[in-house]
């Protein structure tokens, strides 16, 4: 993990505020949807995607990097990239 010397208090609902230099680092705007992971004693937040950063398709996705690509998205990428798909 990487300290981000950031530190803020829980209010009386449960929210707490994301600072906007760590939203714009992960770019996060106003009403994105985030996930939240749970490491042992620790919470992880991070930008839900639902679908291909590509082409916005739903169906058959791949998590690569923390980011979904669809295999329609792949195939195209290898075909540009010269490969021959058997």
């Amino acid at each position: 993990m990487i300290y981000t010397g950031f530190v803020r208090r829980v209010d009386s609902l449960g929210r707490i505020t994301i600072p906007s230099e760590l939203r714009t680092l992960l770019n996060i705007s106003a009403r994105d949807a985030v996930e939240i992971f749970r490491i042992e004693d620790a919470f992880v937040l991070k930008k839900y995607s639902p679908c291909d950063i590509f082409t916005g398709e739903m169906d058959e996705l791949i998590e690569f990097e923390g980011k979904k690509i669809s295999k329609n998205s792949i195939l195209k990428m290898a075909q540009i990239a010269g490969f021959t798909i058997v």
